[in-house]
């Protein structure tokens, strides 16, 4: 099938430039990766990922750890696992 439809969006600058360099990284275009989008929302029937509102625990853990607060470093995986008692 030829590619002649064309799709435009106006976005912020600086999350198009943030994006295509995510892209870019992938190996991508922003062709490829609006493509590559659209192809998994028909596969699936639905937008390819979850898209929720943070609970009121994750935007004050999003807020706590934005300032530095609450924060628990780890020096490896066995220091985490030791932390959370697992």
């Amino acid at each position: 099938m030829s590619k002649s439809a064309t799709v435009r969006a106006r976005v912020e600058p600086e999350l198009k430039h943030e994006a295509e360099r995510v892209f870019a990284d992938l190996g991508l275009s922003a062709t490829q990766a609006v493509t590559l989008f659209y192809r998994q929302v028909a596969m699936r029937k639905g937008l390819p990922f979850d898209v929720v509102i943070p609970n009121a625990t994750t935007l004050k853990t999003f807020e706590d750890t934005d300032s530095g607060r609450n924060i628990v470093v780890c020096k490896d995986a066995a220091d985490m696992f030791e932390k959370l008692g697992i």
